[in-house]
């Protein structure tokens, strides 16, 4: 992953969790390389946010653990060059983060997007709770008729129970909070693609934060130890 780069891992690999986990600005972890006497341009540390996070996002996931079948569904705004986009969540019964998916509007195929991304990698779930979306309830019915008829088993799965209120979906409302919380120091994004892999760098450091994934030497790392064995992998 890092071959042929002019800095080394144990650079990059803080350089990043340090943006993604903790309100920094680029120009604030330029300072505090500059203090290790390390000098690095903050348009370098942006570029390793967008190059690497979505490599460790992907190795992250090979090591994600399974999620309860009752999920929380919801969106959020997230803005991008003065304009309202659209993060869609979702986490289960724990807590813990199903599947989330970033677009430029809030409509039909957006919602069918997270639905099928999310029964691909944790397959079916016994339950959906959304808020009063018509949008997600029709996205939750169609994909879930969709993955009935291609399965093969001989007893048919049982529909998705779909329940639908506001107020029981403010488990995820908290949740989003966390991702905000993140965000709103970075003032906006700048581009679609930008927004897109940094949100999905912060997805996971919020994922590790809930101990989402397995490691066989230690069950219960820090973000930092979590960091260095993906990296490593």
């Amino acid at each position: 992953m890092f071959k042929g780069r002019h800095f080394d891992r144990s650079v990059i690999l803080p350089c990043v969790r340090w943006y993604l986990a903790y309100g920094l600005s680029l120009r604030d972890l330029k300072e505090m390389m500059a203090e290790r006497g390390i000098s690095v341009d903050h348009s370098t540390i942006h570029r390793w946010v967008v190059h690497f996070s979505p490599l460790l996002l992907e190795r992250f996931n090979r090591r994600k653990c399974a999620v309860t079948g009752k999920w929380h569904v919801d969106e959020t705004y997230i803005k991008v060059r003065g304009k309202w986009m659209y993060l869609y969540r979702g986490i289960d019964s724990t807590g813990d983060t199903v599947e989330f998916w970033f677009r430029e509007h809030r409509d039909l195929p957006a919602a069918k997007r997270f639905f099928r991304n999310a029964l691909e990698r944790h397959g079916r779930p016994e339950r959906v709770v959304i808020d009063g979306s018509q949008t997600n309830r029709k996205a939750v019915v169609s994909c879930d008729a969709e993955n009935r008829l291609r399965d093969r088993s001989r007893r048919a799965p049982k529909q998705i129970l779909i329940r639908q209120s506001r107020y029981l979906n403010n488990r995820i409302e908290q949740d989003h909070r966390r991702i905000k919380r993140r965000v709103r120091p970075m003032l906006g994004f700048k581009s679609f693609a930008s927004a897109t892999v940094t949100l999905a760098g912060i997805e996971m450091i919020h994922m590790m934060r809930k101990r989402q994934a397995r490691y066989a030497c230690n069950p219960n790392p820090p973000i930092a130890e979590q960091f260095e064995i993906i990296g490593a992998a």
